[in-house]
Order: C-alpha cells, then sequence, then structure tokens
C-alpha cells in the first residue's frame, strides 16, 4: 500500500505507557527504528517463522493474535485495538514468531525495532524495567484469560467480554452502574474463537441473554440496561 501520511512517531511514542518517561532525544532515537504501516483488512502484519525484529503498536484499526491447528482450525488469542502493543517479549527471544498477527480492519501499526529498543535499553536501565512491567502486564492478562477459560462457564465468559471495560481487571471491585451501550469491534465468530466458543454456543448465550431483558442486540451493538444487574448474573454462574 501507499507510504502512510506524515506522522508525528516521537509524540505518539511519548503518550504510550512504556515511553512515558523518556525524553526527547531519546524518544527521537526510538522513532527513527520505527516503521508505520497502513495496512488493509485481511493483511499480515507478521506469520508463524519470520524473524521476529521488532514488536507492534496498533495505532488505528484491530489485529487479532491467532494461531492453526495441524488441521488449520484457528484459535483467537487476543484482540489488540489502539494504543495497545503486541510481541514484545516474542522479540527478546531470538527466535521466529510463533503465532501470526493479522488486520481485522484497515489499520495502522507502528512497528518499533528491536535494535532501537536494544539501543535505549543499554543506555537507560529504567527502560528495561518498563519493559518488564508491560510484559508482566500482558502475562497477568493470559493468566486471566487461562483462569477463565478453567474455571468459568461460557455464559460467564461472555458477560465478562461485555463487562471488560466496565469492572476491573480481577473482576473485583464494583461494576459501573447504569447503562451502556458496548460495540463489539470485531465479527461474532472472531470473538467466540477468543473466548474458546463456538459461534453457535456464543449467539445462543447472547438471546438467552436478551431473552432474561439483560442486554438488547443489534448488529454489533449490545445495549445494558443495567451493568450492575449484568455483573449480578455472572456473579451467579448462571
Amino acid at each position: 500500500m501507499a507510504d502512510p501520511r506524515p506522522f508525528d512517531v516521537p509524540r505518539y511514542l511519548s503518550v504510550l505507557p512504556l515511553f512515558t518517561d523518556i525524553g526527547p532525544v531519546a524518544l527521537q532515537r526510538v522513532a527513527e527504528g520505527c516503521q508505520l504501516r497502513r495496512m488493509a483488512r485481511g493483511d499480515m502484519v507478521f506469520r508463524v517463522g519470520e524473524p521476529c525484529e521488532a514488536f507492534h503498536v496498533t495505532v488505528l484499526g484491530q489485529v487479532k493474535l491467532y494461531g492453526l491447528s495441524p488441521a488449520g482450525q484457528e484459535k483467537v488469542i487476543e484482540l489488540v485495538g489502539p494504543g495497545q502493543s503486541f510481541a514484545e517479549a516474542l522479540m527478546f527471544g531470538d527466535r521466529p514468531y510463533i503465532i501470526n498477527a493479522q488486520a481485522l480492519t484497515d489499520s495502522l501499526v507502528l512497528s518499533v525495532g528491536k535494535a532501537a529498543v536494544v539501543g535505549e535499553i543499554d543506555r537507560d536501565p529504567h527502560f528495561a524495567l518498563r519493559m518488564l512491567a508491560g510484559m508482566s502486564r500482558r502475562l497477568h492478562g493470559l493468566v486471566n484469560d487461562v483462569q477463565a477459560y478453567a474455571l468459568h462457564s461460557g455464559l460467564q465468559r461472555v458477560i465478562g467480554y461485555l463487562l471488560r471495560d466496565h469492572i476491573d481487571a480481577d473482576g473485583e471491585g464494583e461494576p459501573s452502574t447504569g447503562e451502556v451501550v458496548v460495540q463489539l469491534p470485531v465479527s461474532k465468530a472472531t470473538i467466540a474463537s477468543r473466548l474458546s466458543l463456538t459461534p453457535e454456543y456464543l449467539s445462543r448465550v447472547l438471546r438467552e441473554l436478551e431473552e432474561q431483558g439483560l442486554i438488547a442486540v443489534d448488529k454489533r451493538d449490545i445495549r445494558i440496561p443495567d451493568v450492575s444487574a449484568l455483573a449480578a448474573w455472572q456473579a451467579q454462574g448462571a
């Protein structure tokens, strides 16, 4: 595709959690090791087996990380939206990519080169700590996912996904109250794979929740009349 329009990479990096405490000179150095790519829906960010020489940030759009079984069955591992990074840990492994990354919508992806990152780690040990903190947050999220798949019913997983922005990362604390509208960023089939469910099961759960008056479905818009009521239904393990 054509080169993206001019984009202030150092300024964009400065608002990412990983780079917030880095000075302008260091940001410029990192920016010089970045590549900005405008991707059409379906374009691959990377494939299994390709050399891993960068980590990536979704600037605009949606990227899915997924694996394929020997039979060709796809399993979505993570959906990465604007401002979220991915493949940081893989970059330090000196091994090829072990998963695939594909744009689900027209997307803008910033790739941060390994050489630039390693150079800043050499100059500033605190930068290494920030990298570790970022990878720790991602690991924490993946562990929560594994626990949810093992300990929660399919219905609880679906509700947890719908409420992901209205309760904390551990599913604890008081949920927000009142009505909200959740817009599904990708197809229901992709979300079902992300939750380790079949598309048919996801559709059935959404119908059941709608019949209970807990949600109202309008294509990709899910209206939740009462967040606390939906959270209570999840807690019951209905």
